[in-house]
């Protein structure tokens, strides 16, 4: 049989209640019976009886992530940072992926609430809310956060960055560089996507120039995707001398197609992404990118889920924005040696 909060009680003569405080780090108690109480769990083998303490709480102290690629290192330190707000405080983190497919979406989102988690943080797909979806959490007073990409439709609190502003840092500093022949490996159709290519046209603009269509290649969000885009570009003339892309990732690949061609980065082409993720410092030629507070996202979204899950009621939807900033480095330095 499995041990109980009550075995541990009855074997140190102490009350189920102080048991239970301990084991939870609530309450005051000596040092001494503090020790007490734990070395009697390690020795027992204590573990929580999760589903009992859900039937006495009504919470499942679980978390659920609903993210498009798990792969991404971008959402993978999102949920890195979110874990470790929420492990401390006795929740557990359930990941559940889509691969950028709204239907899978949906059919994820409603297996978490099947699950009961007691709060969900996700980074959709789609363009608007699902009705139907955003009903059953209203109805369920289900805490929710979204990160990275806005709901239209949803009324939950929002967590991202200025994506226009992304895309003007990115192609203004290209600018400042000396490139003139600026091209863009767009992201998917999804408005962040659009909103870093807008923000690419308004700093051209800025300086009386445009972004022509036979500069723009959909790359999507991931290496291969960039790889394709680049080459893409590479078949046309004039060649640029300067790509803003719309991750690191898509960077990555038009890296490695650049350097198939036999050019040099930055010396014949420029190269800025966005996403600053934690290898961009250590590729071949070190990758400029636009920091878009991806610490900071995962950890302001689990500290504004646990105030909602603490305060029993939904907080009326907020707009928290992450002002993104340049990291420059060695791929958009002109005349730096590769």
């Amino acid at each position: 049989m499995p041990v109980t909060m009550s075995d541990i009680a009855r074997d140190l003569k102490l009350s189920v209640v102080t048991v239970s405080k301990v084991l939870r780090n609530k309450g005051k108690f000596s040092t001494a019976t503090r020790q007490r109480v734990l070395q009697r769990a390690k020795e027992l083998d204590y573990r929580i009886n999760w589903v009992a303490r859900s039937l006495v709480t009504r919470h499942t102290f679980t978390i659920g992530l609903l993210l498009p690629d798990f792969t991404q290192p971008f959402f993978a330190e999102i949920a890195k940072e979110a874990a470790d707000v929420l492990r401390p405080r006795g929740y557990h983190v359930i990941i559940s992926y889509f691969e950028e497919d709204p239907d899978l979406e949906l059919s994820e989102a409603h297996a978490l609430l099947d699950r009961q988690v007691d709060g969900l943080v996700i980074a959709s797909a789609c363009h608007s809310a699902d009705p139907g979806l955003f009903e059953r959490m209203r109805k369920g007073k289900l805490p929710v956060v979204l990160i990275d990409r806005p709901l239209t439709g949803a009324k939950a609190t929002f967590i991202g960055v200025d994506n226009h502003e992304i895309g003007d840092l990115a192609t203004a500093h290209l600018l400042a560089q000396g490139c003139r022949r600026i091209a863009h490996l767009r992201g998917p159709f999804i408005p962040i996507a659009e909103d870093r290519m807008s923000g690419c046209e308004r700093a051209l603009r800025a300086h009386g120039l445009s972004l022509p269509a036979n500069q723009i290649a959909i790359a999507g969000h991931a290496e291969s995707g960039g790889y394709d885009a680049m080459r893409q570009i590479l078949q046309g003339h004039p060649l640029p001398d300067g790509v803003f892309c719309f991750n690191d990732p898509v960077a990555m690949g038009a890296m490695r197609a650049i350097f198939e061609a036999g050019l040099k980065i930055p010396d014949d082409i420029a190269l800025a992404g966005a996403g600053n993720i934690h290898y961009s410092a250590l590729l071949a030629v070190p990758l400029t990118s636009v920091d878009q507070g991806t610490s900071e996202t995962g950890r302001r979204a689990a500290e504004l889920l646990l105030a909602q899950i603490a305060s029993r009621r939904i907080a009326a939807p907020t707009e928290v924005l992450i002002m993104p900033k340049l990291i420059v480095r060695q791929s958009t330095l002109r005349g730096a040696r590769v």
